[in-house]
């Protein structure tokens, strides 16, 4: 009997398993790359909502876990994932400015927010108010690290590549069988997946639909982030992601004519050089409607978790999120109550 079966390849998923990996814990992961989110995501970590001026929730606590826990697994898997780079609010008015200055004098932002303003120095970008700075942020490269640990979890021998089959898995008093496997404990990392699974689908995951592009633009030579009316993430080589659109209808993965005319629109506010699109990506955000992730025991069968909810913050969140699943599995210590999948205990069938 191995200790957990994994559901899910994202980042929730890699996360968990190194915290499974860390305590040396058997396991065996099943994914069949159904959901892209992680793969399309900008993956950037940044701790403020720069809409609104307001912190990230667990803000601190999470850059505190994932930092290490990526420069943990540049290391592991022998290649770069974390880029360090700028991110500036661009600045729409001089009110603006003001809200920046007022929002950095408050206690959970101080840490985060730069109250030395930067001008703009870029021809090929307008912002005649300047820019904000973002202290403690960055990009992880989530395509590469998907695909590289997949590779590591092929060469451990502990990845299957196949969709899950929920009529084959069979729920005993103290472990759960699921075809040859027999295992202490089931994780469900699977993104808005979630939404097919019989155990877990009476959870307010509502999903909302992501468009990107990325763009070639020899001529912007930007090296920061540039948060406007959109993100323009600097990738190297002249070229840019650009995104995101928020869809909440439509829940296909397909890429639409109109997210592009969209994102094309806010990015040609303050963007004043020529560029051609050279991709469009669309994936699925796991996202909750009070905003906090899905983590905790099943209500009824015991040896089922979830692991999900992270929206757009899965960067940030994963890494905090399952070591505190971990440790409320092996160690039986609480979850934050914000997160916790029992908030939701009232919505579970009782029948």
């Amino acid at each position: 009997m191995i200790a957990y079966v994994v559901v899910g390849l994202g980042l929730a998923g890699i996360s968990f398993c190194e915290m499974l990996q860390k305590h040396h814990k058997s396991f065996l992961v099943y994914t069949d790359d159904s959901q892209s989110a992680s793969m399309v995501a900008g993956g950037l970590y940044n701790p403020v909502i720069l809409k609104r001026f307001s912190p990230v929730w667990q803000a601190s606590q999470q850059l505190d876990m994932a930092l290490p826990f990526y420069e943990n697994l540049e290391k592991k898997l022998q290649c770069k994932l974390d880029y360090k780079i700028p991110v500036l609010r661009r600045f729409a008015s001089l009110q603006e400015q003001n809200s920046w200055f007022e929002a950095a004098d408050k206690s959970l932002l101080k840490s985060f927010l730069s109250t030395q303003l930067s001008t703009n120095n870029n021809p090929n970008i307008d912002a005649p108010h300047g820019f904000g700075a973002v202290r403690h942020t960055g990009r992880i490269a989530t395509r590469k690290l998907i695909l590289q640990y997949k590779d590591h979890l092929r060469r451990e021998k502990c990845l299957r590549e196949e969709t899950f089959n929920f009529e084959a898995l069979r729920l005993k008093p103290d472990h759960i069988q699921y075809k040859d496997i027999k295992a202490k404990h089931i994780v469900f990392a699977t993104g808005f997946g979630l939404t097919q699974n019989p155990y877990f689908n009476y959870l307010p995951l509502q999903g909302s639909k992501g468009e990107l592009l990325t763009i070639d633009a020899p001529d912007l030579k930007e090296t920061s982030v540039i948060k406007s009316s959109v993100f323009s993430i600097p990738l190297g080589a002249h070229q840019y992601k650009i995104g995101a659109t928020y869809q909440w209808a439509d829940k296909t993965p397909a890429i639409t004519v109109e997210a592009k005319e969209v994102l094309l629109n806010k990015l040609n506010t303050f963007v004043r050089c020529s560029y051609n699109v050279v991709a469009q990506e669309a994936g699925i955000r796991p996202t909750v409607s009070d905003r906090r992730p899905l983590v905790g025991r099943h209500p009824k069968y015991q040896q089922l978790y979830v692991l999900n909810g992270f929206g757009s913050r899965g960067v940030m969140i994963a890494p905090f999120a399952a070591h505190q699943l971990f440790q409320h599995i092996e160690k039986g210590l609480p979850l934050d109550s914000e997160m916790d999948v029992s908030r939701f205990n009232g919505k579970f069938p009782l029948v």
